[in-house]
């Protein structure tokens, strides 16, 4: 799968995704580095098919509004240690490509994977 891993989340995510065989990029990857602007961010994932890792909750809004960006996983595990959030990701690795394969916005807090239908 194809990941782009937003600003407020650790760049390390990008390479244990890669670690797993996974297609992964951080927004410190892109020219405009942490500053690239949302609009930039729904445009890449819609063009090259990438799923939109993001704590922002401004991602939602557009998602269920506009459909944008192509995928959306919502980081909903407030503040937590980096190490901490990437053992839990690895954790729910599998459920959550497993999930994309059917929908389009998935939902990774302390405890569960959720999908939004």
């Amino acid at each position: 799968m194809n990941f782009l891993i937003d600003a407020q989340l650790p760049r390390r995510l990008a390479y244990r995704l890669r670690d797993f065989g996974h297609d992964a990029v951080h927004t410190l990857d892109l020219p405009l580095r942490n500053r690239t602007p949302d609009s930039e961010i729904k445009e890449i994932s819609l063009r090259e098919a990438r799923i939109v890792v993001t704590k922002d909750g401004e991602f939602v809004d557009s998602f269920m509004l506009q459909g944008l960006p192509y995928k959306l996983l919502l980081v909903s595990t407030g503040n937590i240690k980096n190490s901490a959030l990437e053992k839990l990701f690895l954790q729910n690795l599998e459920q959550i490509v497993e999930a994309f394969g059917q929908y389009n916005f998935v939902e990774l807090d302390g405890t569960a994977v959720t999908i939004h239908i």
